[in-house]
């Protein structure tokens, strides 16, 4: 099977090819560059590199959250797009279940993406003989909490280390264990990997997984909220 995966739900913006099982192409962007920008030309790129045309592609997989709004759309919007056109089925992988792909071994991983405002996009995974299971589901929560709902020593992955990293060493010390900085971010590998282990379905019914409202959202309501008081 060949498969073409994306991930634009962070600030890397990557694309990757599978063939039989094996990378054929991968390529990341932290350029500072909008994910409208950068996406198609790294799609382009890889299926070059792998010398394949998106005819060739049997599967189109991308992350579809939680994790940047406008960025999940965008890569979304653009797997749909091929998937549609192509009468191709599509993989919508959680973004938390892709970055727990990039780490090997078994035990605990514990993906954290930065979702501002004092928050994680958080979950945790366990990894046995190389299969991994839902330890805890994707929410938005604080990462003091989210460390306290950890059973044991954990791997954390994702940009929130970066963020969060003098925090998590604070609550559960020495059972912190953090991904080495090439692992951390998102890789559209994993993506593909993960999409691997999930059912197919159709362009139409792929859609996003937030777990927030819009800031827009959330800013207005604060207002009605405050002009009731």
């Amino acid at each position: 099977m060949n498969i073409l995966a994306l991930d634009t739900s962070a600030v890397t913006a990557t694309a990757a090819v599978l063939r039989g099982g094996e990378i054929a192409a991968e390529a990341s962007f932290t350029n500072g560059l909008t994910h409208s920008q950068t996406i198609m030309p790294i799609v382009d790129y890889c299926l070059k590199g792998a010398g394949m045309t998106v005819r060739d592609i049997d599967l189109f997989a991308v992350s579809n959250g939680p994790g940047s709004f406008t960025g999940l759309r965008i890569g979304v919007a653009a797997v749909k797009a091929m998937a549609y056109a192509l009468d191709r089925p599509c993989a919508g992988v959680p973004t938390l279940l892709g970055l727990a792909h990039n780490v090997c071994g078994d035990g605990l991983i514990a993906p954290i993406m930065d979702a501002r405002r004092g928050q994680v996009y958080c979950a945790a995974y366990e990894r046995r003989g190389g299969r991994l299971t839902e330890a805890l589901p994707q929410e938005a929560m604080d990462i003091s909490e989210f460390c306290s709902r950890l059973n044991g020593a954990a791997i954390f992955v994702g940009d929130g280390v970066r963020a969060y990293q003098s925090k998590i060493v604070e609550i559960i010390k020495d059972k912190a264990i953090f991904a080495p900085p090439q692992q951390r971010l998102q890789r559209a590998a994993s993506v593909a990997a993960a999409a691997l282990t999930l059912e197919p379905v159709s362009p139409q019914e792929l859609g996003i997984v937030y777990l927030r409202k819009p800031q827009a959202e959330r800013e207005r309501e604060e207002r009605l909220k405050n002009d009731k008081k």
